[in-house]
């Protein structure tokens, strides 16, 4: 096949298969249009007494090719399920008032944007609290229930250098242009961005106006921590340091609730988030870490005397990334939630350090490839609400106290899976062939595995880097299993869960050796017996992207690859991409027009002349993280190469190509597509 664009044909092969999956209703194979029957529970907030948990069951719609977000409460034992806030209209962020009387929540329903809401618990009445320009994000209650604290965008002048004469009356004249002068300008999924920056609120609880706590040029960030007397507000802002000079740079700030006074709490080279009280009012703790200009860094859990501000760090010596901290139902130990090989971890951690494990199955709230994720609230007496999550089903809501689980509270897809038999999911470990590494990985095997037969493998790549994948649910990985092939995906070397050396193994050198961490995961696969090694494929996504460019361009061993979202020129890349000056700062050693080479050997685009690999590309029109002149790039490199190569434009997405259902199946049935076109007769 020459070098025209093959999409037609990768569409036309998608149709066929979908065809043939059709025909075969009474099988137990997981199928690409099952996606719109997945559902996931998000976002678990348990009440303050922990009878309840208030959740958001999120669903697809068919006709209209979205997600559907309705709140949903579950009683402690599992019994009492049942929406409490639900239609066509998506309803998020649900948050219980301090008495557990109430939940606030966040809804466009209706023929308003989104605002925020109320519900009385006890009737079942709601009202609308706000009249808002803009989304309320990051909602909280103050400790008496008489306030819910929110950000909110507040617009302000951009600047104008030339007046436009005015219009003749009735005139059509194009838009006014528009003046960037500051940084960011721009956001993946968001678009080009309005002047102005996120300011903290609070709003009456029984309604009213809003009341703006904070000015200034620069953003303020939830999550906003009440002190218990109600008197102030902590948060996480950047204050007025240029964010092109110190990205990283987020300072805890406290608000005087009634002055709009605002000190600094912290003033160090590096990021504070996420504060949290003590319920006795002693001590504020948050997240953070010393920055080093790494690629990676471990984030520790710091708590603060709030009466002489001094600081510990209770994690210094615990070589994991806190991904999330609370109260533990007291004043004098904490909830803290890590990565650790691939799973999201819950523990117990003391004020002088002590970790105690309590569970290991935070499941991924991913809605598409394997990656750790997933969130917890704590109850007054310490019961846990948490997304509860296993390699064959999407993320539901469990259960748990100090110690450890006590039960699962929701089954939603045990309907779907009443007639489907998933891929199963099975560690594998191999020594790396370079550097002294154990890599950590996994084989999906189809539910009706023969380990008498030999089958095509996928090579699945994360991306990030500096992120992992584990034993969950993956709908892609599961639809790659259906359709006959063995899938493995792994944490190479540069992976998050396996501490902070490893992580930063490829500093200044992504990609290089995780190249060699992945190529030995091949060769272990092949040696299981069950792997075809005529029949090896290969895709990844963002940084799984540049590595499959990169596979592709020092070795022929596989018969076809994708290329998802990919960089493939560092030199464009950062200077286009909307996370320009963490790059430059972070990922290298100097700018591009300082040290050309370095970045020229590092990009995919320096190895096309090796190129062989029927190669297609997958990329969003609307991508501002990886923009979409990264994959063209390649792609006409490959076509004045006479390489076989396509590319598949996806309407209307950024950096996440499934924001819809039919994204995803789209995505999924082309790479399946692309990957039949280069299969020989697969051998017994």
């Amino acid at each position: 096949m020459g070098t025209k664009t093959l999409l037609l044909a990768v569409l036309a092969a998608t149709a066929a298969v979908a065809e043939s999956s059709d025909e075969l209703s009474s099988d137990w194979r997981f199928k690409n249009t099952d996606i719109f029957e997945l559902e996931y529970a998000l976002d678990p907030q348990i009440s303050p007494d922990g009878s309840f948990v208030a959740y958001v069951r999120q669903s697809m719609d068919v006709h209209r090719d979205r997600a559907v977000a309705n709140i949903w409460i579950v009683g402690r034992a599992g019994d009492d399920h049942r929406p409490v806030l639900s239609g066509t209209g998506n309803y998020s962020s649900p948050r219980w008032s301090p008495d557990g009387d109430r939940l606030a929540y966040v809804t466009s329903a209706g023929q308003r944007g989104a605002e925020i809401h109320l519900r009385w618990m006890d009737t079942g009445q709601t009202a609308l609290l706000s009249n808002l320009k803009h989304s309320p994000q990051s909602l909280s209650w103050s400790p008496d229930g008489n306030w819910i604290a929110f950000t909110m965008f507040v617009d302000s002048p951009g600047l104008t250098l030339a007046e436009p004469p005015p219009r003749p009356e009735g005139a059509a004249w194009a838009p006014p242009v528009t003046i960037v002068d500051r940084y960011p300008y721009r956001a993946d999924g968001a678009g080009y961005l309005s002047s102005g920056n996120t300011q903290v609120f609070v709003l009456p609880a029984d309604g009213g106006t809003p009341r703006q706590l904070t000015r200034g040029d620069y953003n303020h960030g939830g999550p906003l921590a009440w002190s218990p007397d109600g008197a102030r507000i902590v948060f996480s802002a950047r204050g007025a340091e240029d964010p092109i000079d110190a990205p990283q740079q987020f300072d805890l700030w406290s608000v005087d609730v009634a002055s709009s006074e605002l000190p600094r709490l912290t003033d160090r080279d590096g990021p504070d988030t996420t504060p949290a009280f003590s319920p006795d009012g002693s001590k504020l703790v948050y997240l953070g870490y010393d920055d080093r200009k790494l690629g990676y860094h471990n984030t520790n859990v710091y708590v603060m005397d709030v009466a002489n501000g001094g600081v510990e760090n209770l994690t210094a010596g615990f070589d994991r990334s806190i991904a999330g901290v609370a109260w533990a139902g007291g004043s004098n130990r904490l909830y803290v939630q890590y990565d650790d090989r691939g799973k999201r971890r819950l523990a117990v951690l003391s004020m002088n350090g002590n970790l105690d494990e309590i569970l290991d199955d935070v499941g991924s709230a991913s809605t598409g490839r394997p990656y750790t994720n997933g969130g917890f609230s704590v109850a007054g007496d310490g019961t846990v609400a948490y997304n509860a999550g296993r390699p064959d089903r999407p993320a539901d809501v469990g259960l748990a106290n100090r110690r450890g689980k006590l039960r699962m509270l929701t089954a939603l897809n045990e309907d779907l899976f009443a007639k489907r038999r998933p891929a199963t999911v099975e560690e594998l470990t191999w020594q790396s062939s370079l550097g002294d590494y154990q890599i950590q990985g996994w084989l999906v095997k189809p539910h009706d595995f023969d380990p008498e037969r030999r089958y095509p493998l996928i090579l699945e790549i994360h991306g990030g880097p500096f992120a992992a994948y584990g034993p969950h649910f993956s709908p892609e990985i599961q639809l790659y299993a259906a359709a006959g092939y063995v899938v493995l995906y792994s944490n190479p070397r540069g992976s998050t869960s396996y501490g902070h050396d490893f992580a930063n193994e490829i500093h200044h050198g992504y990609p290089s050796q995780d190249y060699d961490d992945l190529m030995s995961g091949v060769d272990a696969a092949i040696t299981t017996g069950y792997v075809d090694e005529t029949q090896l494929f290969v895709t990844g996504g963002s940084g799984g992207g540049v590595l499959t460019a990169w596979i592709v361009g020092n070795t022929d061993r596989f018969r076809a690859a994708v290329v998802q979202k990919p960089v493939i020129n560092w030199a464009s890349f950062v200077l286009t991409s909307d996370i320009m000056p963490f790059l430059t700062e972070y990922w290298f050693s100097a700018p591009p027009w300082d040290d050309p080479q370095q970045y020229w050997r590092r990009s995919p685009l320096s190895l096309v002349g090796n190129v062989t690999t029927p190669t297609m590309l997958i990329t969003g029109e609307a991508d501002w993280r990886t923009p979409i002149a990264e994959s063209e790039q390649f792609f006409q490199a490959l076509a004045l190469r006479k390489v076989d190569t396509a590319l598949l434009r996806v309407p209307e997405r950024s950096h996440n190509l499934v924001g819809r259902p039919s994204h995803l199946i789209a995505k999924a049935d082309n790479i399946i597509a692309w990957f039949e076109r280069y299969r020989p007769a697969a051998k017994d």
